[in-house]
C-alpha cells in the first residue's frame, strides 16, 4: 500500500488561528484591501472556519435562521501577526480555501486559488516583518456563476445552478433538497505558518507490500532543499515490542533517499468484522554534522500505516471486496460531515463517531462525491477501528468541463494532493471516480457514448497508475450494467426497497451486487431532538418547519416521508393519514420501527449465504440538521431507530430468519469472523406471547468467514407450515425464533420472525419488567424482561441513551441495557414499553 506522510515535517509550524476579523460586503465593491472603506465593521472570528460558522459562533445567524445566501457576497477575512527574525526558510500554508480566494501578505498579492480541495503553501522568507497583515478575500460565487458559459450536455436536478460545474467547490449547502443554506465560504481548513530547518523534509512516500508473510516497507525521502553535508537517513518501524530499522546516506548536495526494510511475521490490518486492524508507527531520523563539527539531528513521525492488500473482483457482474484474500461483506452508511456549517470537526469527535459505527458493527463508511474530502484525523480513526473507507473524489452528478485548460490543470492539482494524502491510510479501500455522473446522465436522457466521460475512464485511471498504482480505482458509485443503476451489475444506488416503494422481496429479486447507496428514508428522531428543533415538542409532523428539514428530491411531488408512510402501511396493515392527525405520536413511533425494520430485514436478506449482494451502505450514517433526515444517527449524534435495529443485524457473528414461501422458513447463521465459532442454535415457536411446544436445539460449529442455512422444519420431528404458505387452518404459531449462544450460554444473536401485516395484539398487560442498578464498572444498566414475546421494546429515557433499543423481548427473556455515556450522578428516569403492550412501565435511577 503506497501512501504519504502526513503532517508538518519541520521543528516549527505556528497555528494562524486566533486574532481573525471578518466581514461581508457587496461583490467586486473592493478589489484589494487598500479599498476596503475604514468604515468597514469588522467581526472577530477564529480559524478554520465559514462565514456561516464565524457567524453563528457570534449567535448572528443559525441554521433556524431564516436562510441566507452565502454565495451573493465577498466574504473578507483579516488576521494581524507577528514573526520572528529568523533567517530560516518560511512558508505559509493554507490548507483549504473555500472557494475563489485571493490572498495579501503586508499589502502584496500572494496567492489565487479557486479550488476549495487544494492545500497551497507560500514561501514567505524575507517578506515578513514583526508585525504583519493578513488579507484573505473570498469572491461572491454567485457573480462568478453568472458568467456566460457552455451548457451542460445533461442536468443534475440536485443542483440549484448547473453552472457549478466549472468550480471545484463542495455542492453541500448548493442542494436546496437535502443540504441546508449554509454553503461553505471562507478558510474552511487551518493557516499556519512554518520555520523549517536545513532538515526539514518537503515529502516522504511510504509504500508497503506483503511477500511470503513478510512486510517490505519503502520509504522515499524528498528534503526540502540539498544537504550542506552528509545526512544519515534512519527509518524505524515499531509494532508492541518489535522494532525494524532501515538506513540509508544522503550525499552532500543531494536531497532524495530511499530506504527499505523487511518485517517479517508481519501482522495483517483487517476490518474489525474479520479480524485485528494491526497498525505499525514510523519514524524518520536525520543526522548531520554542521560547519562547526555539531551534531545536527531531526526526528520525524510518520505516523501509523498498515500492511493489507486490497483488490476488487468484478468478474461476473459482481463487485466484491477482497481484503488479504477474504472476500468481505461490506456494511454501513455514507458519511456526512459531522459539522454541515464549519465543515470541520475535532480529532475526539471523529473518534467518537467511528467508535459509534463499529459498535454498530458496520465495517465500511462511503465519503462520497457529493461532500468533501475529510481531515486525517477520520481515516485515521477508520485506521485504529478497522473501517473501511470507500473514498470518493469530490464530483457529484455534474456534466464537468473536462478540456478546459483551467479545469483540467485545477484538477490535476487536487487529485495529485488527495491522492498522494489519502492512499496512506491502511483504512482507505478503494477511490472512486465520482457520485452517480454515469447514473444521472443515463436517467436525463444523454446519449450513451456519454455515459462515461474519459475525465473518470481514462484521466483519472491514468493518475492513478501514476501516483498509487496498486490501489483500487473504480469509475463511478453508481456503474456497469446495460445502464449504470441496474442493481444486478457492479454497483448501484438502490431504492428499490426504499424511495421507489417496491416490496421488502425487491432486495432479492432485483439481485443486488452491491448498493453504494440504499434504504433512503425520512428517519424520525427520538422526542428529546425534536424537541430541540423549531417549536420543540409541540412540532408536527405536516408543518412547514418540519418539511423544511424533510429531505426530498427537488421538483418531486413526494418526499421521503411518504416513503416511510408508504412501508409502515405495508408492515402494520395501518391507515397512516387518519393516524398521524389522530395518535400522532404512535404514528411517529410507528414510522420509527418501520424504518428500523425494513433495513434490518433487507441487510438479513443481503447476508445470506445464497445471496448476490457483497456489501450495502445506508444513505446516510448522521443527519445535516436535526429532523427526520435520512441519517439512522440525529445531527447531535444520538442514534435514531433504525442505528439499533443495524447494530443486531450487522454484527460479525448473527443469526436471522427468512421466509422462503412455500420451501418454509429457513435460518442464516453468520460467522464473519477469523475464528472457528462454537454455537448452540435454539429455535423455538410462541403463539399469543408464550411458548408453543417444545424448545428445539442444536450445536453448529462453523469455520472462519463461513455462513450457513438451514431449513427450520429440520428441526422438528413433523411438519409445520412455518411460514404459513399452505393455509390449510390457523396459524399454529404468530411467532418464531432463534437464538445463538455460545458454549457458556451468552447470548451472541437473536431474531424473531412474525408475520408482516400486522402488530401482536394490544389489550393483554404483557408485564414488562424493568430493574435499574449498575455493572462492575459503575455503568448504569437496565435489566428488561417479560414474560410473553414483547414487540419493539421501547426505552424512553431522556438525557441518558441506552446502548440497544427496539429490540424483541421472547417470553421469560431478558436484555441488559446499559447507558454508557450516563454522568456521575445523572438521575436516569423514563419508561419501558413494546409496541403490543397498554401501558408503559415508569423507571428512576441515579447513576453512582
Amino acid at each position: 500500500m503506497p501512501g504519504a506522510i502526513r503532517g508538518p515535517n519541520s521543528q516549527h509550524r505556528e497555528s494562524l488561528s486566533s486574532g481573525w476579523e471578518f466581514c461581508a460586503r457587496p461583490p467586486d465593491s473592493a478589489l484589494s484591501p487598500l479599498e476596503l472603506s475604514e468604515q468597514t465593521t469588522w467581526l472577530k472570528a477564529t480559524v478554520p472556519c465559514t462565514a456561516a460558522s464565524a457567524l453563528r459562533e457570534l449567535g448572528q445567524w443559525s441554521l433556524d435562521s431564516a436562510p441566507r445566501r452565502f454565495d451573493a457576497e465577498d466574504w473578507w477575512f483579516r488576521c494581524h501577526f507577528s514573526a520572528s527574525d529568523s533567517n530560516e526558510q518560511c512558508t505559509l500554508g493554507f490548507d483549504g480555501l473555500a472557494t475563489l480566494a485571493d490572498v495579501w501578505l503586508n499589502g502584496e498579492h500572494i496567492l489565487a486559488s479557486e479550488n476549495m480541495f487544494v492545500a497551497h503553501e507560500v514561501d514567505v522568507t524575507g517578506r515578513l516583518q514583526q508585525h504583519n497583515w493578513l488579507y484573505l478575500r473570498f469572491r461572491s460565487l454567485d457573480k462568478a456563476l453568472a458568467a456566460k458559459r457552455p451548457r451542460p450536455r445533461w442536468k443534475a436536478p440536485m443542483i440549484e445552478n448547473q453552472q457549478l460545474r466549472w468550480f471545484r467547490t463542495t455542492v453541500l449547502g448548493r442542494t436546496p433538497g437535502w443540504s441546508p443554506s449554509a454553503a461553505a465560504v471562507g478558510p474552511y481548513q487551518p493557516i499556519w505558518l512554518e520555520y523549517r530547518k536545513a532538515l526539514s523534509v518537503k515529502h516522504a512516500q511510504l509504500r508497503t507490500s506483503i511477500d511470503n508473510g513478510s512486510g517490505n516497507v519503502h520509504l522515499d525521502v524528498e528534503l526540502a532543499s540539498p544537504s550542506a553535508a552528509a545526512i544519515a537517513a534512519q527509518l524505524t518501524v515499531r509494532r508492541g515490542e518489535q522494532t525494524i530499522r532501515g538506513t540509508t546516506r544522503i550525499e552532500a548536495g543531494q536531497s532524495r533517499a530511499h530506504v527499505h526494510l523487511v518485517v517479517s511475521d508481519v501482522q495483517r490490518w483487517w476490518p474489525h468484522t474479520h479480524g485485528e486492524p494491526a497498525l505499525y508507527s514510523a519514524q524518520l531520523s536525520l543526522e548531520s554534522q554542521s560547519p562547526s563539527g555539531e551534531t545536527v539531528s531531526h526526528e520525524i513521525g510518520l505516523g501509523h500505516f498498515g500492511f493489507r492488500a486490497v483488490r476488487i473482483d468484478a468478474s461476473d457482474g459482481g463487485f466484491r471486496v477482497i481484503v488479504n484474500d477474504v472476500p468481505i461483506f461490506c456494511r454501513g452508511a455514507c458519511w456526512t460531515p459531522l459539522d454541515i456549517v464549519s465543515l470541520h470537526a475535532s480529532a475526539g469527535d471523529y473518534e467518537q463517531a467511528i467508535e459509534q459505527v463499529r459498535a454498530a458493527g458496520m465495517n465500511m463508511i462511503r465519503i462520497g462525491g457529493t461532500m468533501v474530502y475529510e481531515d486525517d484525523a477520520l481515516l485515521e480513526a477508520c485506521d485504529r477501528h478497522g473501517i473501511l473507507v470507500w473514498q470518493e473524489l469530490m464530483f457529484a452528478n455534474m456534466d464537468f468541463p473536462q478540456g478546459d485548460p483551467k479545469f483540467d490543470r485545477s484538477v490535476q492539482q487536487e487529485l495529485h494532493q488527495q491522492l498522494g494524502r489519502l492512499i496512506s491510510h491502511a483504512s482507505v479501500a478503494l477511490i472512486c471516480g465520482n457520485s452517480e455522473v454515469e447514473q444521472q446522465a443515463a436517467m436525463f436522457g444523454a446519449t450513451r457514448e456519454r455515459w462515461t466521460p474519459p475525465l473518470f475512464h481514462e484521466v483519472i485511471p491514468a493518475l492513478m497508475r501514476e501516483i498509487c498504482p496498486d490501489m483500487p480505482y473504480w469509475p463511478s458509485s453508481a456503474h456497469g450494467g446495460s445502464f449504470p443503476h441496474q442493481p444486478n451489475v457492479g454497483t448501484a444506488s438502490y431504492y428499490g426497497v426504499g424511495a421507489y416503494l417496491r416490496a421488502l422481496e425487491d432486495a432479492r429479486r432485483s439481485e443486488v451486487r452491491f448498493a453504494s447507496e440504499c434504504l433512503a428514508f425520512a428517519n424520525v428522531p427520538e422526542d428529546a431532538t425534536i424537541a430541540r428543533m423549531p417549536r420543540g415538542a409541540a412540532l408536527r409532523v405536516h408543518h412547514p418547519e418540519w418539511k423544511a428539514r424533510t429531505p426530498r428530491d427537488l421538483g418531486a411531488g413526494w418526499d421521503f416521508e411518504d416513503v416511510r408512510d408508504h412501508y409502515v402501511k405495508e408492515l402494520f396493515g395501518i391507515d397512516v393519514p387518519a393516524l398521524r392527525y389522530s395518535d400522532h405520536d404512535r404514528y411517529l413511533h410507528l414510522g420509527r420501527i418501520a424504518t428500523a425494520e425494513v433495513m434490518a430485514a433487507t441487510f438479513a436478506e443481503w447476508r445470506r449465504k445464497r445471496s448476490s449482494c457483497d456489501g450495502g451502505l445506508v444513505w446516510f450514517l448522521r443527519d445535516l440538521v436535526p429532523g427526520a433526515g435520512w441519517g439512522i444517527v440525529d445531527s447531535f449524534g444520538q442514534p435514531k431507530s433504525a442505528y439499533y435495529a443495524l447494530r443486531r443485524a450487522l454484527q460479525p457473528v448473527a443469526v436471522f430468519i427468512s421466509d422462503e414461501g412455500c420451501n418454509g422458513l429457513a435460518i442464516h447463521v453468520v460467522n464473519d469472523s477469523r475464528d472457528e465459532l462454537k454455537t448452540v442454535l435454539t429455535v423455538s415457536l410462541y403463539r399469543n406471547g408464550e411458548p408453543h411446544g417444545a424448545e428445539v436445539q442444536r450445536e453448529l460449529t462453523l469455520g472462519a468467514h463461513e455462513t450457513l442455512e438451514l431449513a427450520a422444519n429440520e428441526f422438528f420431528e413433523g411438519f409445520y407450515d412455518l411460514a404459513y404458505a399452505y393455509r390449510f387452518g390457523p396459524k399454529i404459531h404468530d411467532v418464531i425464533a432463534a437464538t445463538l449462544r455460545d458454549p457458556r450460554g451468552d447470548l451472541l444473536s437473536e431474531h424473531a420472525h412474525f408475520h408482516r401485516g400486522e402488530i401482536l395484539r394490544r389489550g393483554s398487560e404483557i408485564e414488562i419488567a424493568a430493574a435499574l442498578t449498575h455493572d462492575e464498572l459503575g455503568v448504569p444498566t437496565l435489566r428488561v424482561s417479560s414474560k410473553k414475546f414483547a414487540q419493539s421494546v421501547y426505552i424512553d429515557t431522556p438525557g441518558a441513551v441506552p446502548h440497544d433499543n427496539y429490540f424483541h423481548l421472547l417470553p421469560g427473556g431478558s436484555r441488559t441495557i446499559r447507558f454508557p455515556h450516563a454522568l456521575a450522578g445523572q438521575r436516569i428516569e423514563g419508561t419501558v414499553r413494546a409496541l403490543n403492550s397498554v401501558s408503559a412501565v415508569p423507571i428512576v435511577f441515579s447513576a453512582p
